[in-house]
């Protein structure tokens, strides 16, 4: 496909990068982090997404002035307000991706007439739909794997033949099933993402210190350059703290607790549990006598609207439980900034899902997980965190998912990991782990040259 002909050859930009996200919103603000780094570099760059996507990160992100937003009409009838909960009918969610294909390609022909050569950065769960953009002369793809490199690492020794061994062979009697995780369809994916593969290179959330040995492993199994360039928070600096007036309540809170001292509860956006393993949770957090912050997010509260036959919210705790635990529990029902959460001197444990994203941001804040596993990657990552990494408990089993989890099992595990020496010394392991990933992202440490050689090798 012929792509710059009719423009003068020295009118063109050495290179422009074109950043096309998973519109799921853990996915997106992945691939922005990602295109925000690239373009500090002063590279023009296209952020090819959903256009209410973009107009959210345009109202919630301070500086995005580096960076040409091209919005996707959402294709007609197809709901896309959080597409992992909406497209529950495969058949509406293939036709959406379809959609999507031909307006990806269009962009980027048009942006690659302006280039000497156009570098398309893509979440792997786009592969199939942007397929025709391999087509273009001047193209150059990366594809972007969301998930952990041990999860990818672990997968493949079940999906394909040719793995190394290693850790995660070793560990591999304690692997969740991936159909099991991922679904059926998991075998297809993966066959068809490698077939289409025609990538000059792949980027991940990790850093070496965290998964040197899996990143190399991968490697040698996918047989492309593989960019760690994590943890995605910290490829910039951390925006300043709010004033104080602006501050959000949990903030507040943790400001008067002793350090190490409050356990912070969240299961992610789309996370759902029943009322009954609410009930649970709320009164295992109560007997355990320890503080904690409890995110419940609108997942949780859309399942019981549901469950009442959509005639409203009918999420309720225990009777009482907020008032038994007040002063040293605090339940939160909106929007948290978490990564500040973790952040805070007296945030001492976080009882998690296991969301690769949160991994990431617990671990290079130095706070211990209470692993928690529900879908997908998570019961990986769980795995990882415990029998690797050694920085969390488990709270509960990928293999005993069914069953609902007690009050006295929540209780226990909250004790351990916030009142025993078992506890502290996990404690101590997570916090020496993000001492190393900090110095790795400081001039000169591993991260920050994987960094700049990405950089180097877009752009030579």
């Amino acid at each position: 496909m012929a792509t710059n002909s009719s423009t003068n050859i020295l009118e063109l930009n050495e290179v422009i990068v074109a950043v096309i996200p998973w519109p799921e919103h853990g996915h997106l603000n992945q691939l922005f982090h990602i295109a925000n780094f690239i373009s500090s570099h002063n590279i023009p760059l296209h952020f090819i997404s959903l256009t209410d996507r973009n107009q959210d990160l345009k109202t919630r992100v301070q500086n995005t002035s580096k960076i040409h937003f091209n919005d996707l009409l959402a294709p007609p009838l197809i709901p896309i307000s959080e597409p992992r909960e909406d497209f529950a009918d495969e058949f509406a969610f293939l036709e959406f991706l379809d959609k999507l294909g031909e307006p990806i390609c269009e962009i980027c022909v048009e942006i690659s007439k302006k280039a000497k050569k156009l570098v398309v950065v893509f979440d792997s769960l786009m592969t199939d739909v942007i397929k025709e953009v391999y087509s273009i002369s001047n193209v150059e793809c990366y594809s972007f794997h969301a998930i952990s490199a041990f999860c990818m690492y672990s997968t493949f020794q079940q999906v394909a033949d040719e793995v190394e061994d290693g850790v995660a062979r070793q560990l591999f009697d304690e692997m969740p099933e991936v159909g099991d995780c991922f679904g059926p369809d998991i075998f297809e994916f993966v066959k068809k993402e490698r077939e289409c593969n025609r990538n000059c290179g792949e980027l991940m959330n990790s850093c070496r210190e965290l998964e040197g040995e899996y990143l190399d492993l991968l490697v040698n199994v996918r047989k492309k350059p593989l960019f760690a360039l994590g943890p995605f928070h910290l490829l910039q600096e951390l925006p300043e703290s709010m004033s104080n007036r602006d501050r959000h309540e949990c903030l507040e809170f943790l400001d008067e607790q002793d350090f190490d001292s409050v356990m912070f509860v969240s299961f992610g956006t789309t996370t759902t549990l029943s009322r009954e393993q609410v009930n649970e949770l709320a009164l295992g957090l109560e007997r355990s006598n320890h503080k904690f912050i409890w995110v419940i997010r609108e997942a949780d509260k859309k399942m019981e609207t549901e469950k009442c036959g959509g005639k409203g919210s009918n999420f309720e705790l225990p009777e009482g439980f907020e008032e038994r635990v007040g002063g040293r529990g605090m339940v939160v029902r909106n929007w948290v900034p978490q990564l500040e959460i973790l952040g805070h001197k007296s945030t001492g444990g976080f009882l998690s899902h296991c969301g690769w994203n949160s991994c990431m941001e617990s671990v290079s804040m130095g706070v211990p997980i209470a692993t928690w596993p529900i879908q997908v990657d998570q019961p990986y990552n769980a795995v990882f965190v415990t029998n690797v990494l050694k920085i969390g408990i488990p709270v509960r089993s990928w293999s005993r998912r069914e069953e609902l989890v007690t009050a006295t099992t929540i209780e226990k595990a909250v004790r351990t990991l916030m009142g025993s020496p078992e506890g502290e010394e996990i404690r101590q392991r997570a916090i020496g782990l993000s001492n190393k990933i900090k110095n790795s992202i400081s001039h000169g440490g591993l991260a920050h040259k994987e960094r700049e050689s990405f950089i180097s090798c877009i752009t030579k």
